[in-house]
């Protein structure tokens, strides 16, 4: 069975191309912001660990937060590759069906790249206050978690946007 070639382009992108770019630019911003993130906490734990190596167990629970936006990332590219029928092959998405799921993408993959990075900002904190005072852990990681909050909101309307350009 051959497919029939998209007839309808805008920039040169058919709907097929505009999933893929969508699911390119979800996966690609969220895992800049958490490969960002997880460094910079990486950066701040090097520092106290060169004093007391005990602590990598504690402050690795800081150093994972950042990291959670790639992976919100991945599961829209994944609804998205699943429930379009790119994943099984031989659909040809409408224009308009393809630009919804790009912009669909946007919510995650602006708020996780940014947010990713204040997070990491707040983790780095967390290492310097659980450095000082080990027993501030948990008070550490809630106060990193909860830049999270906004990254969920941002998974969840990326998802429902997604599945309404789909239904």
């Amino acid at each position: 069975m051959e497919l029939e070639v998209a007839r309808e382009t805008f920039l040169g992108l058919s709907g097929n191309g505009f999933a893929y770019l969508a699911m390119a630019f979800s996966l690609f911003m969220t895992c800049i912001g958490s490969a960002k993130g997880v460094g910079m906490v990486g950066e701040a734990m090097s520092g106290v660990l060169i004093e007391d190596p005990n602590r990598f167990g504690p402050l690795m629970i800081l150093q994972v937060i950042p990291g959670t936006n790639g992976i919100y990332g991945f599961l829209i590219t994944f609804i998205i590759l699943t429930n379009s029928g790119l994943m099984a092959g031989g659909v040809n998405l409408p224009l308009n069906t393809g630009m919804l799921l790009f912009l669909s993408s946007l919510p995650i993959g602006i708020v996780g790249c940014i947010s990713a990075v204040y997070q990491a900002r707040v983790a780095v904190g967390g290492v310097n206050l659980v450095a000082r005072r080990p027993d501030q852990l948990s008070k550490a990681m809630i106060s990193a978690v909860m830049v999270e909050t906004y990254q969920i909101l941002a998974l969840l309307i990326s998802m429902l946007m997604v599945l309404a350009a789909l239904g």
